[in-house]
């Protein structure tokens, strides 16, 4: 692959290309003609890793995935104490609804819990 043209026409010539090269220097011109590659390409550099480099990378994408569902709670939250408000204030629940998010059963799980 070092001195060929890479031809971009056809997406399963660039994966042929992929799965048969040795040779990484071509990747970012193939990920260019075929996006969908750099998901597998990202796949074999994590499996070539020794044990340890795949710990940390485990390890960090846990830590990604646990930082997004503590955002995603925290933002649930803050809807849902925005709504507590809007409900003790007497909005109307379609408009709570609709400024919030929050679903009509979620507002009336709120309104008789408060």
């Amino acid at each position: 692959m070092n001195a060929q043209k890479i031809p971009n026409e056809s997406g399963l010539l660039n994966w042929l290309l992929f799965l048969k090269s040795e040779d990484t220097t071509n990747w970012e011109v193939l990920k260019v003609n075929e996006p969908a590659l750099g998901k597998a390409m990202t796949a074999l550099e994590y499996l070539s890793q020794d044990a340890e480099a795949r710990r940390q990378y485990e390890m960090r994408q846990k830590a990604l995935h646990d930082e997004a569902s503590m955002l995603e709670g925290a933002r649930e939250e803050g809807e849902i104490e925005v709504a507590q408000i809007m409900l003790a204030k007497g909005m109307d629940k379609t408009t709570i609804a609709e400024l919030t998010g929050l679903s009509a059963e979620q507002l009336e799980t709120l309104s008789r819990t408060h």
